[in-house]
């Protein structure tokens, strides 16, 4: 038992309860413990392939990993690891660099080698933030909070009856080694009291005495969080910004529609009337297995093209709105660019918000259900951004760095200053350095996890 549980320490999850429910493991705390059963296997001869296991991990507890991976390479086994972490590269005696962009601009082998080598290749992006050519710059000065939020008594799970200041009209970062009570303060205190003081819907709210502060200076709260954006296959990017709605207006306003009494709903895949019947606008059907996984195949009636014929004949610049379907982000912004109607700037405008998060290499019609949780993330906040809501909120990100590439969290930090210069406030749990040190405030939990957890180590600046 003691050796198995020191498996589980080796990978950074001494912090969990050994009553915890597996449904409530996030999947890099799932990972980690599928390795930790192969660590105690002492197999020889395999190949590991590991999918960004850094993710949701403290410093501390990433060096942790990088011994187990290092472990396990030395018992005679090959490690393959998926990752942006810096300190995993380094330590990796083999990279593969792909890219050198995403989407249409990515899918080549930029370079092939060590970290030394990856770093003196001027083509690799990764290697120009490795080697230092490329930084996220820390900010020459740190914006002065207008107000706080004060949360008194704070006992959730294993906080220890804190009271916590949260400053207002600036950048915040929640820090904490692994289990230390991020989540509890801000996902299940913080988030769901001020969600029922501002008369919405919340979840139940974690154990606290009271709220107080300038409670009126926001005028609510936004969590974005990495669930999916839509239930629907049908849900995506574009609809989910609501530049959907533009583009079948653009093609009912053409010549061709107005001949054939073709209204924007005729463009919607949503609704009956434009789209292929068979598989419901999808462009898929879904085959149920009984004991297998259900199997999905290409409409035979529209060939994957979501509409019926008459509806894909019309045109709009030669392309027809399956082929804007298919198209990036980037190809998008770059077609609709041309046009000068008010409902091609909306668009364009819209689609500036995905390109300004680092979500340019989607596809507009890619399913909500293909995307990360990272990008479900960016692509809420390419949404807040894109409105014109002036009233001042709260904006909360849980880790919004998941799966991101240094160049990436570069963009979203720039996007996350947008935000605070439209007048609204960011608070931020993570455990990347590049956005703590580009914080103006940071809160640090601690000092460990689980029960030795719960307490304010320190507040103050980065410095």
């Amino acid at each position: 038992i003691r050796a198995r549980i020191c498996f589980l320490i080796d990978v950074g999850l001494d912090y969990l309860s050994l009553s915890r429910a597996t449904g409530t493991l996030s999947g890099g705390e799932a990972q980690r413990i599928r390795l930790a059963t192969q660590i105690g296997s002492g197999l020889v001869g395999v190949a590991y392939i590991l999918d960004e296991p850094s993710i949701g991990l403290h410093q501390r507890d990433n060096d942790k990993l990088l011994k187990t991976l290092i472990h396990l390479r030395d018992l005679g086994n090959s490690v393959l690891v998926v990752e942006h972490d810096e300190d995993t590269m380094l330590a990796a005696d083999c990279i593969v660099d792909i890219g050198p962009g995403a989407g249409e601009h990515g899918g080549n082998v930029v370079a092939v080698g060590t970290a030394a080598q990856i770093m003196k290749c001027k083509e690799s992006i990764t290697g120009a933030y490795l080697s230092g050519r490329i930084k996220i710059p820390v900010p020459k000065e740190r914006r002065n909070p207008t107000g706080w939020i004060k949360i008194r008594g704070a006992r959730e799970n294993n906080l220890k009856n804190i009271t916590v200041d949260i400053p207002l009209k600036i950048m915040t970062a929640i820090t904490g080694v692994s289990g230390s009570g991020k989540s509890t303060l801000i996902k299940t205190i913080l988030v769901p009291a001020l969600k029922k003081l501002y008369g919405d819907y919340s979840d139940r709210t974690g154990s606290f005495d009271k709220l107080i502060g300038d409670l009126k200076a926001i005028t609510g709260v936004e969590f974005i969080d990495q669930n999916p954006i839509g239930k629907s296959t049908r849900s995506n990017p574009v609809t989910y910004l609501k530049a959907w709605d533009d583009i079948r207006k653009i093609f009912s306003d053409t010549q061709a529609a107005k001949v054939q009494g073709f209204k924007p709903a005729h463009f919607s895949f949503n609704v009956p009337g434009g789209r292929c019947e068979e598989c419901q606008g999808e462009g898929i059907i879904k085959v149920e297995m009984q004991f297998m996984a259900d199997v999905f195949l290409e409409c035979e009636h529209c060939k994957g093209r979501r509409f019926k014929d008459e509806v894909l004949e019309i045109s709009y610049k030669g392309k027809n709105i399956y082929d804007i379907l298919e198209m990036t982000v980037n190809q998008a912004l770059e077609f609709f660019s041309a046009g000068n109607g008010h409902s091609e700037r909306s668009i364009v405008d819209k689609l500036q918000k995905l390109v300004d998060v680092g979500l340019g290499y989607v596809k507009l019609g890619q399913s909500s259900s293909t995307l990360s949780g990272g990008e479900s993330q960016r692509v809420k906040l390419a949404y807040h951004l894109s409105r014109e809501n002036a009233d001042p909120t709260l904006f909360v990100f849980d880790e919004p760095t998941t799966g991101l590439h240094f160049h990436d969290i570069h963009k979203l930090m720039s996007s996350l200053n947008a935000l605070i210069e439209r007048g609204h406030s960011v608070l931020i749990i993570e455990h990347n350095m590049d956005v703590i040190k580009c914080a103006d405030y940071v809160i640090d939990l601690g000092p460990e996890g689980g029960k030795e957890g719960g307490r304010i180590v320190c507040t103050g600046t980065p410095e």
